[in-house]
């Protein structure tokens, strides 16, 4: 029996722990604070529920290693645009095409439908030949031979552009333009293979677990104990040891070494190969990194029917939050005044109490930290001041709740990247795209997962990622 140690108890951790452990490895889990699920957190209050990381599930089938009770979302998604106009997603494409047409015209449901069909060549494309393979000289030669792949994908082309190829109306530019923030990056920077994600989520349904997706990381954890692995809370790993090319073992933030020769780390990209196994060569394109959020976490009196599971509220100008929030070369990143807010309200009797809704706002933002793409949201103030301003902006797009609330807390980038060690709060570690940082890692027996890694953010791209690894390093 091998022994493997896993460095962090996020979802790509505990699901390689589980994988592993079932192959017949020995297993121990490290990590740094006193809870399982990483960014998949949950914070409770007064009765009230929330989940503060990811609240939607896509790509059931995946989530193997977890036997998940799922409820499917229709619609998977409300948006409402600058003109009133609201348009319900659906995960039956016929449906959809219905709800564009009686919202937006026959013309921008004939647009999407052509869009849709592009959409499915690039998921198939992506499915077949990047997402459940790790990436190596090998894989990416193989790809070069599947010629209708490399054309679906359009390598070189970005998202922004495929929107304005295939969609006329603006409104259903801005809904793609989204999808590119599912990856952390900007639209007008993102690659066109970012069309494979409003693929996926709408031809597999969105789905919520009762009790909040913070369910899955208990779940998860009930897999690891029946698997045999062992968990150790409050055990930051301070570095990973190394002879002769290849890992040794991992020191403790207590001083001691644990000898292993295999380590899965579910720690971000940037922080391995910056602080617990220094390669500066690796740190080449980490500096990229996606864009932040902020969060509001609200307890709030009453019904509201105009909101659905997820509704997102758009702004009269999107690139100028895209400017905004990334910042340039000669403007400096902040708080964006007009953002795009998104808004999670579910109906589940179990995350709220009785006549009262549990609401997560989201907007995106920043990274923390003190650099010209950066904001440093521990100024005084500014935490509470830009959750007066997102309020705000929600009253004048219809949905004012200022004299509803029971009560309502923030949650900053800075606060994300204390409580889960990612960089400056950045949600998916490097911007977008599918060429992220390997699995393999820098030394023999070093594997990488999560969604600063191949093949991206996001639950579904996180499991993966963690069932691609586990399968590489075999059974015992």
């Amino acid at each position: 029996m091998s022994r493997v140690v896993v460095v962090g108890a996020g979802v790509g951790g505990l699901t390689a722990a589980v994988r592993l452990a079932r192959a017949g490895h020995a297993v121990t889990v490290f990590e740094r604070s006193d809870h399982l699920g990483g960014k998949l957190g949950v914070y409770e209050r007064d009765g009230f529920r929330f989940d503060t990381g990811p609240s939607l599930l896509t790509l059931p089938q995946v989530f193997t290693e977890a036997a998940l009770d799922l409820e499917p979302l229709d619609p998977v998604l409300r948006h409402v645009f600058p003109d009133g106009t609201v348009l319900d997603s659906s995960p039956v494409h016929a449906e959809f095409l219905e709800r564009i047409a009686a919202a937006m015209g026959d013309e921008a449901a004939h647009d999407w439908d052509r869009f849709w069909h592009r959409a499915r060549r690039i998921w198939t494309a992506s499915w077949r030949s990047v997402l459940r393979k790790p990436v190596t000289p090998a894989s990416l030669a193989a790809l070069s031979w599947r010629v209708g792949d490399l054309a679906a994908i359009a390598p070189g082309r970005t998202l922004r552009s495929l929107g304005r190829h295939y969609l006329r109306d603006p409104r259903l530019r801005m809904m793609l333009d989204r999808y590119a923030t599912y990856t952390g990056a900007d639209p007008r920077r993102a690659p066109a293979a970012l069309a494979a994600v409003p693929y996926a989520e709408l031809a597999f349904g969105g789905w919520y677990v009762p009790g909040g997706l913070g369910t899955l990381a208990t779940v998860l954890a009930s897999a690891c104990a029946s698997a045999g692995v062992r968990i150790e809370l409050n055990t930051p790993v301070e570095h990973i040891e190394t002879a002769a090319g290849r890992v040794t073992g991992v020191r403790l933030g207590d001083g001691s070494l644990v000898r292993t020769e295999t380590v899965v780390s579910n720690v971000d990209a940037l922080t391995v190969y910056r602080d617990l196994l220094p390669e500066p060569r690796r740190l080449t394109g980490l500096a990229d990194r996606s864009l932040a959020g902020f969060v509001l976490l609200m307890g709030v009196r009453g019904e509201t029917p105009s909101l659905a599971h997820h509704t997102v509220f758009f702004p009269s100008y999107y690139d100028s939050e895209f400017d905004t929030v990334f910042g340039s070369a000669t403007r400096r990143a902040r708080p964006a005044a007009d953002p795009t807010v998104f808004v999670t309200r579910a109906a589940d009797p179990r995350v709220h109490p009785s006549g009262c809704e549990a609401w997560f706002v989201l907007v995106n933002a920043p990274r923390h930290g003190t650099g010209w793409r950066e904001t440093d949201w521990r100024r005084a103030g500014l935490a509470d001041a830009y959750g007066d301003h997102v309020l705000g902006v929600l009253a004048r797009r219809g949905l004012d709740v200022r004299d509803r609330l029971v009560f309502r807390e923030t949650r900053t980038p800075a606060d994300l990247a204390a409580a889960t060690g990612a960089p400056g709060g950045a949600i998916y570690g490097t911007a977008g795209g599918l060429m992220r940082p390997v699995n393999r890692g820098a030394v023999e027996g070093l594997h990488l997962v999560g969604g600063s890694v191949h093949p991206g953010g996001g639950l579904p791209m996180v499991t993966l990622s963690a069932q691609m690894v586990a399968d590489r390093i075999g059974p015992a």
